[in-house]
């Protein structure tokens, strides 16, 4: 059947048709797992966020007691400290587990429901005809399936903490810092709540930066994985044809096609390499740097002795707090776009079982 009969899926489509079929892991029997697992990550995340927002008080609390020089004071911190890390451990721990159990418990599920569409109507047999885009529909079904459904937790979760630790700590840094009087070319005007103002135009400028350096991600990381299948294919089908009495030729044509496979997966491997370097370079830079210039935004009113040390620490704190949130796509971009392309492919393997079919999928696939 040649390859023009049945066009890849472009565009929303292919990710569209992957949740039609894995949400279903929200339904029928496992639906009370799936939700409960889902509330305690909830859960977790938000008791996590009041551990962070204590320690950030404490911050401010212990340099102050520092600055003072009271011992008594700092003693009482450095215990609260220690509970309050250990709650923090705690919390981690449990969603760690909460975690990877529900990521263990969907990437079953959805698997198994692509073998049983894959084997149903001998759809593997007819899939083996086409070439290119829709070959190796094994490799799809046991690695593209696992990342599309081991990121999107981690992602989601992440999304939601950020969202409230923005929230939280943005009223942190509007209160701590105050305004700032600046006098730019003998003008004197007021910055109200300066320490917002510069940590969202900080975040706008490395997101925006990440963008625009990491654009071409998702489809070098596509790419990637296609060789790669390729490859797996071309070195089974190499098995195959030497386990098999045959020609000597066609021996040597298929170990060239492993070559020819090989080389392509390192050349794809090499462009992902610098995708990679664009967006280590914003992401690395970003953790350097996002730490100090809180610190020195709270310089001038430190001088000015309107703001303790204690306070100082507490707004930096806040500061890469907030900031780490509003860059939850900065630091989140290679994995989502290797998410964007697994997803992509096993939503195509999907299409391909529904023309196979010969109707539309209109919900789950088993």
């Amino acid at each position: 059947m040649p390859d023009d009969a049945y066009p890849a899926v472009a565009g929303y489509q292919p990710l569209r048709r992957f949740w039609q079929s894995a949400r279903g892991f929200w339904h029928g029997r496992s639906a009370a797992i799936a939700w409960g697992l889902m509330a305690m990550l909830v859960v977790c995340t938000v008791l996590q966020l009041l551990v962070q927002y204590r320690l950030n008080l404490w911050n401010r609390d212990f340099f102050n007691a520092l600055e003072f020089r009271n011992s008594r004071e700092i003693w009482h911190q450095t215990y609260l400290l220690l509970v309050f890390a250990a709650m923090s451990i705690a919390l981690a721990v449990i969603a760690v587990w909460g975690r990877m159990t529900f990521q263990r418990m969907w990437r079953q599920w959805v698997t198994r429901n692509l073998i049983e569409a894959w084997l149903g109507e001998e759809r593997y047999r007819r899939l083996d005809l086409w070439n290119g885009e829709h070959q190796n529909a094994e490799y799809r079904i046991a690695e593209d399936a696992r990342l599309a459904t081991d990121s999107p937790i981690d992602l989601v979760v992440g999304l939601l903490a950020s969202v409230l630790s923005a929230g939280t700590f943005v009223v942190v840094l509007w209160n701590v810092g105050g305004s700032l009087e600046v006098m730019p070319f003998g003008l004197s005007f007021t910055i109200p709540g300066y320490l917002v103002v510069s940590v969202v135009a900080y975040a706008a400028a490395t997101t925006g930066t990440m963008m625009l350096v990491g654009r071409h991600m998702v489809s070098v990381i596509e790419r990637k994985n296609q060789a790669e299948s390729e490859l797996k294919y071309a070195v089974a089908h190499l098995r195959e044809s030497a386990a098999v009495p045959a020609a000597p030729t066609n021996l040597a044509t298929t170990a060239k096609a492993v070559g020819t496979a090989l080389r392509d997966v390192i050349d794809e491997w090499k462009r992902l390499c610098g995708q990679h370097m664009r967006t280590t370079f914003v992401s690395h830079g970003n953790t350097l740097l996002a730490p100090l210039v809180g610190l020195i935004l709270c310089v001038p009113h430190y001088v000015q002795g309107t703001m303790l040390l204690g306070e100082v620490t507490q707004a930096a704190a806040a500061f890469v707090a907030v900031q780490g949130a509003f860059n939850w796509l900065v630091d989140n971009y290679p994995r989502l776009a290797e998410w964007l392309s697994s997803a992509n492919r096993v939503g195509t393997l999907l299409a391909a079982f529904d023309r196979l079919t010969g109707t539309a999928a209109k919900g789950d696939i088993a």
